[in-house]
């Protein structure tokens, strides 16, 4: 009994959060093309408020799911002529009730919201770009500390993110795609980029908890991996080990990762990221319009 209650103990030190117990998994929804955005918005109106009043909002969405803690993927901006497509994957504890009002009902939490300030910027470094940002909450992440420790859902929403990402290949073979990950969602976005398009030029990590590798140049492609750490992140307190078969090792913001540095001017805490004003969320938007070298990056606007 001691041990096992040392053993939760450590899990939770892992991940700093609270205890937990998993959820039943759930199969992982697909997610179409554009061409899905007529049913999506039929589903929606007949589930009503909400969702009814995103669709009467303009509002459109490559899937919807309202069964168990729920999915869905937005899409701002024109996904059929972009050339520049980003992909927000959100972390642990995320689900269709806070998709919009955000974890606890703080709105910066929000993938919603964290899209939105993504699209904005990008539309006003450079209005004319033919840029998209989806806000994918295309798989079911952990509720909480155990589920999140072993990676099972990480695995499972990297291999329907890998659906979508070919579709977006397929569809758009011209465009990049950037791939942004926020804390466990970082974690989704590296696995799924191990085997995804070339298209897939660039992974970024805000607070991210892992990568599924030791450091960035072993993620396969030879894709540009970015990260970001601020100085007020409680992840910077997981510690970078894996035992039992739980944890995620090194963090991608620990510069023995070596990732890429994005400036972190105005961000607080772990939800900040993307929050307006933060240099952060500049420095995203560049590499999402750009690409742009590592030490141009914090100047990009």
């Amino acid at each position: 009994m001691r041990r096992r209650g040392a053993s939760r103990v450590a899990v939770a030190t892992l991940l700093g959060v609270n205890l937990v117990l998993p959820n039943r998994a759930d199969p992982v929804a697909a997610t179409g093309f554009v061409e899905a955005y007529p049913v999506t918005a039929a589903a929606m109106r007949a589930a009503g408020p909400p969702y009814a009043d995103w669709v009467a909002d303009g509002r459109r969405f490559l899937s919807f799911d309202r069964r168990g803690d729920g999915r869905a993927v937005e899409v701002l901006g024109d996904l059929a002529d972009a050339d520049r497509i980003a992909v927000l994957v959100p972390g642990v504890g995320s689900t269709l009730a806070d998709f919009d009002r955000g974890l606890g009902g703080v709105a910066r939490r929000a993938p919603a919201v964290q899209a939105g300030q993504l699209y904005r910027e990008l539309r006003a470094s450079e209005p004319s770009a033919r840029v998209a940002v989806l806000a994918w909450l295309g798989y079911d992440p952990p509720d909480g500390v155990v589920t999140a420790a072993g990676g099972l859902s990480a695995r499972r929403g990297a291999a329907a993110l890998a659906g979508l990402l070919r579709e977006l290949a397929a569809r758009r073979p011209a465009a990049t795609i950037t791939l942004v990950g926020h804390s466990y969602g970082a974690l989704v976005v590296s696995l799924a980029a191990a085997d995804a398009p070339a298209q897939v030029t660039d992974v970024v990590s805000l607070g991210g908890v892992g990568a599924g590798v030791q450091r960035a140049g072993d993620l396969p492609g030879g894709r540009r991996f970015w990260a970001a750490e601020a100085t007020t992140d409680w992840i910077r307190r997981v510690p970078p080990v894996r035992l039992l078969g739980l944890g995620f090792g090194r963090r991608p913001g620990d510069p023995a990762f070596g990732a890429r540095g994005l400036p972190v001017d105005g961000v607080e805490g772990h939800d900040g990221y993307l929050a307006p004003g933060s240099a952060t969320l500049v420095a995203v938007a560049a590499v999402v319009r750009d690409g742009v070298d590592a030490d141009r990056v914090g100047d990009a606007r």
